[in-house]
């Protein structure tokens, strides 16, 4: 479980800003279930998660897939001031895994790790795992493994490889906990389509046979017409010679590997999902990674969450993961977003908490992106959100100017 995330030097976000999970009414809870993050085009939004998506991917692939010359893959720092560029850029999470309380934090510039650390708090005590700093590692004096499995962890380690990759692969069972929450219980997700989003029900359905029924009960609530998936491999429907004497199905060269089949009220040929409406798509697409956080736990991220949904999908959508019943595993659901309906449903239940909406903003002088809590505004519960949000009173509106359109059409239009 997700309590924060702070980063410093990346992409936007020039300066230290953190992403605070911890509710800021209801203290009986570790982190909340959701959190919605508001901005204008070009503001940052995206950017704050492709920090959280760089830390995940480096704790996963530095050590295994980096080369040793390949430097730290995929950073990106504030480009817009020579002098923070030439500086390291920082990533720090505080997780919850097992009832226990982690900090992992990692500073790199382009080519090194500079510093590493992860704690933990059992007990509500701070123990020391490991603090790297440069080419030095000092662990913690509570571990479990022998001085000279600790010595060999250093002897391996390269510059630019996180250790707690590296020793995740050697399976050192005190940075398990937090490997496993990076490679197995963050998910991101992206607006795919095609292939990719078809290719990905599709394994869900054929792993996970006993979630079918809740994926098709979800896609029949949200009124798409549609009343039952099926996955069906195309290569055994239909089979064409090679001339080799071999046969093969005119799908391979296509739709190669399993296809999913949707089943419409009262139409008897089933439709592809390719055939279907983007918002179907979008819908259904998303469905399988939701399921598996409500399942397991877990952390989803989407960027644009309301991207080809109807608002009052995106709403019902949000609502299950702020469901206890429907959420027992305690997921959570991390999403920027520019729908404004969301902070003021039009039905009697809450959508959003106060404690859940976050704003991006982007400053014009600098470029640099700061990042701001709704709380900071003192909201009241009676409060219209979005007609507040809309009106600028929190920030992270474009500045439109309607003049500023037509003037521009009425010059094209005068010089023709």
């Amino acid at each position: 479980m997700l309590r924060s995330f702070r980063l410093e030097n990346h992409r936007s976000f020039r300066d230290e800003h953190e992403l605070l999970l911890m509710p800021a009414y209801a203290k009986g809870r570790d982190a909340l279930p959701v959190v919605a993050i508001y901005g204008a085009n070009a503001s940052g939004k995206s950017n704050l998660l492709d920090g959280l998506k760089f830390l995940a991917e480096a704790v996963r692939d530095s050590f295994s897939a980096w080369g040793p010359d390949a430097g730290v893959v995929g950073r990106r720092s504030f480009k817009l001031d020579v002098g923070k560029r030439a500086e390291p850029s920082t990533y720090v999470v505080e997780l919850v895994q097992d009832g226990v309380r982690y900090t992992y934090g990692v500073e790199v510039d382009d080519e090194r790790v500079l510093e590493e650390w992860l704690y933990s708090y059992p007990e509500k005590r701070k123990r020391v795992l490991f603090e790297r700093d440069g080419d030095g590692v000092k662990f913690g004096s509570t571990l479990d493994e022998s001085k000279a499995a600790l010595e060999v962890l250093e002897t391996v380690l390269r510059p630019n490889a996180l250790l707690i990759s590296l020793a995740a692969q050697l399976k050192i069972s005190w940075v398990l906990p937090v490997y496993r929450w990076f490679v197995g219980s963050l998910r991101f997700r992206v607006n795919s389509g095609g292939r990719a989003a078809e290719d990905e029900v599709a394994e869900f359905l054929r792993q996970h046979p006993e979630s079918r029924a809740e994926l098709v009960e979800l896609v029949r609530a949200a009124d798409v017409g549609i009343d039952d998936a099926v996955v069906v491999d195309e290569a055994d429907l239909v089979q064409i010679p090679t001339g080799s004497g071999k046969t093969r199905s005119m799908f391979d060269v296509f739709f190669p590997g399993p296809a999913i089949h949707l089943v419409h009220r009262g139409c008897a040929e089933p439709f592809r999902l390719d055939e279907e409406s983007a918002g179907t798509r979008s819908w259904l697409g998303v469905l399988p990674a939701v399921l598996a956080v409500l399942r397991d736990g877990g952390c989803l991220v989407i960027d644009e969450i309301d991207a080809s949904l109807h608002p009052l999908l995106t709403m019902r959508l949000i609502t299950l993961f702020n469901d206890e019943h429907a959420n027992a595993s305690g997921g959570q659901l991390i999403f920027t977003t520019h729908d404004a309906t969301l902070l003021h449903a039009p039905f009697a239940e809450e959508v959003l908490a106060r404690d859940e909406v976050w704003f991006v903003e982007k400053e014009r002088s600098s470029g640099a992106s700061s990042l701001y809590p709704l709380t900071d505004f003192k909201p009241r519960g009676e409060d219209n959100l979005e007609r507040r949000y809309l009106a600028g009173r929190y920030g992270a509106v474009p500045e439109l100017f309607e003049d500023r359109f037509a003037e521009v059409v009425r010059g094209r239009r005068g010089e023709a």
